[in-house]
């Protein structure tokens, strides 16, 4: 009897952990102990619990709310299920503005992964990403010289966030920044599942001279949680299908150019 009622008190108190997170954003161990008069490690616990469970990730001292409610963030390996060829294409188009001697920049994502794939033949190119993954498919190549930031892993999407990451972005100049998103919409702007991502994002499109998203149709006029930036701030999108014409007649008069990929056969 007292096991099902520390069970029901640990089950209500991670529903109200839960509903801050959807209200704050995040929240911290100590808060967790100051709000529920808890110890430290049922703390953890629930915080553990809960990143199991829910759209939430742990973070260096507390956790933060990863997805909208009743959605949550596609892995790496589920996302590559998804519009695997028309995002070929797309990364065949990014591909074919990366010139020698570009020093270019890829955050992680599916298509941007792709890119990795097209470019790792080429000759003296630096690529900069804080994607592990791209790092590896990278790493056997002679041509293509890379500078993987440090940083706390993803699971998701395998790449490194935090501190660390921000701190070698902030050092860095490079040309051109190829940039994935959950999310791509006129009001919204680019958006991402993780803030931790959108940080880390929104550094390297301030160390970047020029930047493109690279987003398959799907994204288009859709909002993540996270805003990485306004469409704005882009030099140009590379999609797999026509702008509708809001969408176009927008983006050109913000001078952003769009680049459409051939469509698969």
């Amino acid at each position: 009897m007292m096991g099902g009622q520390e069970l029901s008190k640990g089950e209500e108190r991670r529903s109200k952990i839960m509903n801050m997170l959807k209200t704050q954003g995040r929240i911290t161990i100590q808060d967790i102990m100051d709000k529920f008069g808890c110890s430290e490690a049922t703390a953890r616990r629930d915080l553990d619990h809960l990143v199991k469970t829910e759209a939430v990730i742990r973070t260096i001292g507390g956790a933060q709310f990863e997805g909208i409610p009743g959605i949550k963030e596609a892995s790496f390996h589920e996302k590559r299920q998804l519009l695997w060829v028309e995002k070929e294409t797309i990364a065949a188009k990014a591909a074919s503005l990366i010139e020698e001697g570009d020093v270019v920049g890829l955050t992680g994502g599916t298509t941007t992964y792709l890119i990795a794939k097209q470019i790792k033949g080429r000759k003296n190119i630096t690529v900069v990403t804080n994607a592990v993954n791209i790092a590896m498919e990278l790493a056997d190549s002679d041509g293509v010289q890379v500078v993987l930031t440090g940083g706390v892993m993803r699971k998701n999407s395998f790449e490194l966030c935090g501190p660390l990451a921000e701190k070698v972005v902030e050092g860095l100049n490079i040309g051109k920044m190829f940039m994935g998103a959950d999310g791509f919409a006129l009001e919204q702007g680019v958006t991402t599942y993780s803030e931790l991502e959108a940080q880390i994002a929104r550094l390297l499109i301030q160390r970047s001279s020029r930047t493109f998203a690279v987003i398959d149709h799907s994204k288009i006029g859709k909002a993540s949680l996270f805003g990485i930036a306004p469409l704005s701030s882009l030099h140009g999108c590379i999609t797999d299908d026509p702008l509708d014409e809001e969408m176009a007649a927008s983006l050109k008069e913000a001078q952003i150019e769009v680049y459409v990929a051939d469509r698969p056969r």
